[in-house]
């Protein structure tokens, strides 16, 4: 995931992880997006119902939210994130077409360029991204998680004991960012695909690895050599995900966040989770 740079994220399909965090590269072309204008999008629901379908652009390697899996014999794009978009789709009455993009073209680009009219990709609505996008409703609240040996559990039992220790981290993710803020005494080792980055705690290169807590959980349902730790990161209600849409989408931001409601009143997302971490389970690899 890359920032204007615009968060740089690249997972492979097999190690299926991700989150998007935006920074450093997001900032130089943000406000030249923003210079555009957004009167084109102001009839964006009308054109997408009038089109009968919903190009959402997604990255689908970040299991539970968007990933890769076998559904009957054929590899589809499936996770949490993927039901979101497809109780949007019906709210709308139209179908939904997935746009599988790899994170360094850029999921939020393909909104500038018209390919895709929202993305739903474990994106966060940061400050300086806001300025070139619309954003929904935060959807789910980002939990932190830190995994470490399983025979390391007891010795580390707090994020003091990390210190002067080799933590592991996603590149671009918003996890990097938390660690290198929190974890001021550990040396943070910022690996391009979080599989890398769970292969180099197996085999003692580096003593813990920080990441999203739904997607540990996928991993710990692999690997009895690792575990949870006892403490995690803080995080900020920034760190939220939400639907990214083009500058001046009113009327579909709005329709978005009333699935958005409508879900949260019946814990719908949580659900996809839950069913999304079954599949997620049979896909992960060593």
């Amino acid at each position: 995931m890359d920032k204007i740079e615009i968060i740089l994220r690249e997972e492979r399909i097999n190690m299926k992880i991700k989150k998007l965090v935006l920074g450093a590269l997001v900032l130089v072309s943000v406000f030249a997006l923003a210079a555009c204008g957004s009167s084109s999008n102001e009839n964006l629901q009308e054109k997408v119902v009038k089109k009968g379908k919903l190009v959402v652009a997604i990255s689908p390697d970040y299991a539970p939210f968007e990933f890769k899996a076998l559904v009957n014999g054929k590899d589809t794009i499936v996770g949490a994130d993927v039901e979101l978009a497809k109780a949007i789709a019906e709210e709308l009455g139209v179908k939904l077409e997935l746009s599988s993009i790899e994170f360094l073209i850029n999921v939020l680009s393909s909104l500038q360029t018209g390919k895709a009219d929202m993305a739903i990709s474990g994106l966060s609505a940061t400050k300086d991204v806001k300025i070139a996008y619309d954003f929904s409703d935060p959807y789910y609240e980002t939990e932190n998680a830190i995994l470490v040996k399983s025979s390391n559990l007891d010795k580390f039992a707090s994020i003091d004991s990390l210190a002067n220790q080799k933590v592991a981290v996603q590149k671009g993710t918003i996890e990097e960012g938390l660690a290198k803020d929190q974890l001021k005494d550990s040396k943070i080792v910022s690996l391009t695909a979080m599989g890398e980055a769970i292969n180099e705690l197996k085999s003692g290169q580096v003593q813990a690895v920080d990441l999203e807590k739904p997607v540990a959980e996928g991993y710990l349902s692999q690997n009895s050599d690792i575990a949870l730790a006892g403490f995690a990161l803080k995080t900020s209600d920034g760190d939220a995900k939400a639907v990214a849409m083009p500058k001046g989408s009113g009327k579909m931001v709005k329709t978005v966040n009333k699935v958005i409601k409508k879900l949260a009143k019946d814990d719908k997302y949580k659900q996809y989770i839950s069913d999304a971490a079954k599949l997620t389970a049979n896909e992960i690899e060593d």
